[in-house]
């Protein structure tokens, strides 16, 4: 991997980490587009990089992180069934499923089609209004239930927590925040499996393409945040559904044809 290709996927990780499209997808089909190929290194890469979009989420909400303990009781609730996941399936899901095409290609297709689907639902329903500080213990684990399907790729973190906190009761801006905040100690563990895993790949790794992968991807993230959270206000995420199965399509056609 040189200098430009970790660039680039700084910027797909930090813009596709928040938003409901799936970021592990995107990186490995990006890096199979600039010829990357999936070894323990660049699959390293992809995970720790994400440490900058978890600064990112802590720049930008440091004060609830401080202040609202029952916020953390909540993320920590939350975390539990993706920690579960993440310790007894870590070799089948970075040895099988990521840097799979056919599943992420798949998963991006059948996750914009629900994502599509679960829109209309709560179109339908009225009440969808929670806040943060309604939320349950129980809700909590709930959403962390649908986070952990997101270990497949393609499914997306983001869009599988939203999804999960609206099924919560919260509304899409409280769900869109709640994925932010369950997005740190989620990645952060992610990451320090991985670290401790790959420690002796890491050890002979270029730490200056990690350092950029780093950098770009907090710098990218920042911007992704800002710009959904504005996006929730007045939009749903239907569009992303469509741009999940229109990318999808385009690339199995164009690229793996």
């Amino acid at each position: 991997m040189n200098l430009f290709q970790a660039i680039v996927l700084s910027l797909v990780e930090g813009i596709s980490e928040f938003l409901p499209i799936s970021s592990t997808a995107h990186l490995v089909l990006v890096s199979n587009l600039l010829g990357i190929s999936q070894s323990d290194f660049v699959k390293s890469f992809e995970i720790i990089i994400q440490l900058g979009a978890i600064l990112a989420v802590g720049v930008l909400y440091w004060k609830k992180f401080l202040v609202d303990r029952k916020l953390i009781k909540n993320l920590v609730i939350a975390l539990i069934p993706a920690l579960g996941v993440g310790f007894f399936f870590f070799s089948f899901i970075k040895n099988i499923l990521i840097g799979n095409y056919v599943v992420s290609l798949l998963s991006l297709i059948i996750g914009g089609m629900a994502l599509i689907g679960i829109e209309l639902f709560f179109k339908k329903k009225k009440g969808q209004g929670n806040t943060l500080s309604d939320l349950s213990y129980k809700d909590s684990f709930l959403i962390g239930v649908f986070q952990s399907v997101s270990v497949v790729p393609g499914v997306s973190r983001a869009a599988a927590t939203i999804v999960g906190g609206m099924f919560a009761g919260l509304s899409r801006k409280s769900a869109t925040e709640f994925s932010f905040l369950l997005a740190v100690p989620t990645m952060a563990a992610a990451t320090a499996l991985d670290v401790y895993k790959s420690r002796a790949e890491l050890m002979n790794a270029n730490l200056s393409i990690l350092l950029v992968g780093f950098i770009g991807s907090f710098v990218f993230a920042m911007l992704a945040i800002k710009f959904l959270v504005n996006y929730v206000k007045n939009h749903d995420f239907i569009s992303f559904g469509v741009y999940r199965i229109v990318f999808a399509l385009l690339y199995w056609t164009l690229i793996l044809k």
